[in-house]
Order: C-alpha cells, then structure tokens, then sequence
C-alpha cells in the first residue's frame, strides 16, 4: 500500500511527542555524578610522601614529580601532570599507598590553549631543614626502633641481643 511508511513514521511521532522528556538543559542544571567518577585530580600535600608510585604506575607516564632530600626524608618540591596525555584509567590512585592523590568530581578541565593543560598540583620551594623530633619522644612513639637500636649496640659490643650479662 502506497504511503504506509509514512503511516509508521507519523505514528512514531506523535507517540515520542508525549513521552516525557529527557533531556537535561545542562549549565542550569546538573546531573548528579557517580561516587566513581573520575573527574580532576587533587593532591594532599601533607599526606605525599614523593615515593613516586603513581608516576611508576602511569602507563603514559603523564605524572612528572621533583623531589629533594631535606636531612633524611624526600620532600616533594614540584608534581605536573601532562592532562592531555592521560587516560583517566586510575591506576595512579590506586597505586598511591598514603591516599594523597584522589579523583575530584570537577568536570568542565577544558582549556583553549595547549600550554595550559598541565596540572600543576604542587610548585614550592624545598625547606632548608625540617623540623627535628626529639630522641626521648622517638623512642616513646616506636619502642620497635629503641629495641633495635639496643640490638644493635648490644651486636657491636660482642653480645647476643637480648642475652643478659
């Protein structure tokens, strides 16, 4: 019969015509994000020990991190991350054992120009010296490291550790 896909086509429309809309007119408003999403990165500086795990982990090696060595420890002086490169995969997050470098739900990252899509999450510059702990407090808070610092005196000195006399 002559037009009877227009007939079909027709009642398409007017069923979707009532239907309800679904449709989201996004800058107004905004639909909630899941818990997993993975949005811009954040670094929390006091939890970062600069171990360098996550920029180990990146398959794209997109995480740059500069690290100097105040007295014993690492201190992180510089993390860039090149966002144009990165796949979003998590593996980084993931790898980071203290839980510095976590996923944000920010989403509008876009930027008009290419120099301005690294991520600088850290920029300063290394302390001369950190803040030294007393040894009396030390050895309170890690009586496992006084006993080893005992052992081993007691190994120079020609004893067994932990033998008497």
């Amino acid at each position: 019969m002559f037009g009877q896909g227009l007939l079909k086509g027709l009642a398409i429309t007017w069923k979707e015509l009532f239907t309800r809309k679904v449709t989201v007119q996004y800058p107004e408003e905004k639909v909630p994000l899941p818990e997993r999403y993975h949005g811009r990165f954040e670094l929390d500086v006091d939890k970062c020990i600069a171990c360098g795990l996550c920029a180990n982990a990146c398959p794209n090696k997109v995480i740059q991190i500069t690290r100097e060595k105040v007295g014993k420890k690492q201190y992180l002086t510089k993390y860039v991350m090149r966002i144009e490169y990165c796949l979003f995969c998590g593996l980084c997050v993931e790898s980071c054992n203290k839980d510095a470098l976590k996923f944000s739900h920010v989403i509008n990252m876009n930027q008009f120009f290419r120099d301005k899509v690294r991520l600088v999450l850290v920029d300063r510059p290394a302390p001369e010296a950190l803040p030294e702990e007393e040894p009396a407090e030390a050895a309170a808070e890690h009586p496992a490291g006084a006993r080893a610092k005992t052992a081993r005196a007691e190994v120079a000195a020609g004893k067994a550790p932990g033998e008497e006399g």
